[in-house]
């Protein structure tokens, strides 16, 4: 192996651990702090437990997400909105592709919803590890709800700087997180070395056929050291496959040995309460607040990928038309993955704190986690089986439901969540949900209601205004959805306003289902004074309009674009108008420059 090679090897590894499993990695904090606050940690109880652990890591981010999910990419991206743009290429029309759409739009939303409770839950129970420093036991519960909203309205106020500059120093941090994690797990399973041999699923079996009904219930706290695996493939996009996988053997071994060194301890010390706190503090006392600083350092960089993931969805959602258009800022001119969306980033900061204000505790929020998670897990796993029963891999369709089928019994496990505050996972996906289907359907109805002509039509009676010889000087750009499929303002300005430039171009940007990749087509001559002008661009990629027209020649003197005005009775349809009036259109989206911009006013009945 070459030295270069050796450095992109390592050096893949740990970038992802700083972008990818801050999440997981920090799952330690709580998981089983959670779980035996509601469990006797009797011997048995405690190998049931560890047992569960790992085979949920193993079947629900391993062979889920790393074996499964990450098969399935696009030009390397990953994530539900690339599930969906596979299937919408394999499906190609019928009641299947709704459902799939539906399921993606589910999925997409209960990650964006998500999206809250993770930073809140990771930076409380960080802060929380506060009360077990000599003399601030007795700390007000206020107080430490103030220091986590400091430490929230920090990391979303840095947000607009971008985080390429601090990027690089995610990565060695979350590999002295994991390593330390490894060590304090080993030191105290060296303690109680039997410890190993909960691994079998065998004490899994028995927990279950001991407790029956409540071992059920406790499905709904062990989910959560899983929650994070997502990320695995959502984030491939970022970093590639193979660093992330090779990373998550590494961090496996990390946190399996870490929760068999928290077991270790309960068993010895039944009393404890906050597990890895307390076992760092019982091994190494002089070295628990240096512990405590890398615990929230590591909490904000779990928050910051679970923010910088939002944000990525965010866009993937714009670019294929499931969103309403938002300005975005490009925080980077290196990275073009690095985007800062001011609406999301102030309207995710409010929700974080909203819900750390309702909740008070970790342990209160922790009763609300994991039913967003679950549910996205089982939408991914029933994508999945869509599509390898589609392809040539149906080999994989067992293996599939197979963990389809435990999705299904973890997700109905947080079901009893619900009372203790799990329907604040519902209601918090349910705002992008209803936007993104009021969007979804509002655009299919505008598109309908606005009645466009064919090119060829269009070009009769242009020819014959063009004929008479009243042509305007330069060049006028008309924007479209097609080329070829003329909207009713460019009728309105041409047709019946004879406004005519020498050149008329008509330009449509269509996204295509692959994530990256520009390609542009100039067509000539489709009647006098007439060309189109079409760019195709992935959903991921970031496009300079005016680069793109001047490198091809054209140098616009005005720019037309449409502008609705939509008449309508129906509450759904309002709602529809009053987001596109808040929200920018795609001239403005796309930073055209406004010295030139032509809003063309067109009323439409819905």
């Amino acid at each position: 192996m070459r030295p270069e090679q050796g450095s992109s090897f390592w050096g893949g590894i740990v970038k992802s651990m700083g972008l990818v499993f801050g999440d997981i990695g920090t799952s330690p904090i709580y998981t089983l702090t959670v779980i035996f606050a509601l469990t006797k940690p009797t011997q048995e109880n405690v190998f049931g437990i560890l047992s569960l652990v790992f085979w949920t890591m193993t079947i629900l981010v391993t062979v889920e997400y790393a074996w499964l999910a990450m098969s399935l990419g696009r030009k390397g991206q990953g994530g539900e909105i690339v599930l969906r743009e596979i299937l919408i290429r394999l499906l190609k029309k019928g009641r299947m592709l709704s459902f799939a759409g539906l399921l993606s739009f589910i999925g997409v939303s209960l990650l964006l919803g998500d999206g809250v409770i993770t930073p809140a839950i990771s930076i409380m129970s960080a802060v929380e590890g506060m009360l077990l420093i000599p003399g601030f036991g007795n700390l007000n519960q206020g107080i430490l709800i103030l220091i986590a909203i400091v430490i929230a309205v920090g990391l979303f106020v840095m947000q607009y700087k971008g985080t390429d500059k601090v990027a690089s120093v995610f990565g060695p941090i979350m590999v002295v997180w994991f390593v330390t994690l490894t060590l304090s797990g080993l030191v105290s399973l060296m303690k109680m070395p039997d410890v190993v041999f909960s691994i079998s699923p065998h004490y899994a079996i028995r927990f279950f056929l001991d407790n029956g009904l409540s071992a059920f219930f406790v499905l709904s706290e062990v989910i959560l050291c899983a929650t994070g695996g997502e990320a695995l493939y959502a984030d491939m996009g970022h970093l590639g496959k193979k660093p992330i996988i090779r990373a998550w053997y590494f961090v496996f071994a990390a946190l399996i040995i870490n929760y068999l060194g928290q077991g270790s301890f309960i068993l010895r010390d039944p009393s404890a309460k906050n597990l890895l706190f307390g076992m760092v503090q019982s091994q190494a006392p002089s070295m628990y607040i240096p512990f405590l600083i890398l615990t929230i350092m590591a909490t904000i960089i779990a928050s910051q990928a679970v923010i910088s993931g939002v944000f990525s969805i965010i866009y993937q959602g714009l670019t294929t038309r499931l969103l309403p258009l938002m300005k975005i800022d490009y925080t980077s001119h290196v990275m073009k993955s690095q985007i800062y969306i001011g609406f999301i980033n102030w309207t995710l900061m409010c929700a974080v704190i909203f819900i750390m204000l309702i909740f008070q505790k970790s342990a209160n929020l922790a009763a609300a986690y994991g039913m967003a998670v679950t549910g996205s897990m089982t939408i991914t796993s029933l994508m999945m089986i869509m599509i390898f029963a589609q392809t040539n891999k149906k080999w994989k369709v067992p293996l599939a439901v197979a963990v389809c089928c435990l999705d299904l019994i973890y997700l109905s496990s947080t079901f009893t969540k619900l009372p203790h505050g799990a329907y604040w996972s519902i209601i918090l996906a349910s705002f992008p949900l209803v936007t993104i289907l009021i969007w979804t359907n509002g655009q299919k109805n505008l598109y309908r209601a606005l009645r466009p002509l064919d090119i060829d039509t269009f070009v009769i009676s242009y020819e014959q205004i063009y004929a008479t010889g009243r042509i305007l000087p330069g060049t006028a750009l008309f924007f479209s959805r097609e080329w070829n499929i003329i909207p009713p303002y460019v009728i309105h300005c041409i047709i019946r306003s004879n406004i005519v430039y020498e050149r008329n171009i008509l330009i449509s940007i269509v996204r295509t289902d692959n994530p990256f990749g520009v390609k542009t087509e100039l067509r000539r001559d489709i009647s006098p004074g007439l060309d189109a002008f079409e760019v195709r661009a992935g959903y991921m990629a970031v496009l300079d309009i005016e680069k793109l027209l001047h490198s091809n020649g054209i140098k616009e003197k005005v720019i037309f674009y449409g502008i609705e005005d939509i008449n309508t009775r129906n509450p759904i349809w309002k709602i529809f108008s009053l987001i596109k009036k808040l929200t920018p259109n795609f001239v403005q989206f796309n930073k055209l420059p406004a010295s030139r911009l032509h809003g063309v006013v067109t009323r439409v009945e819905m």
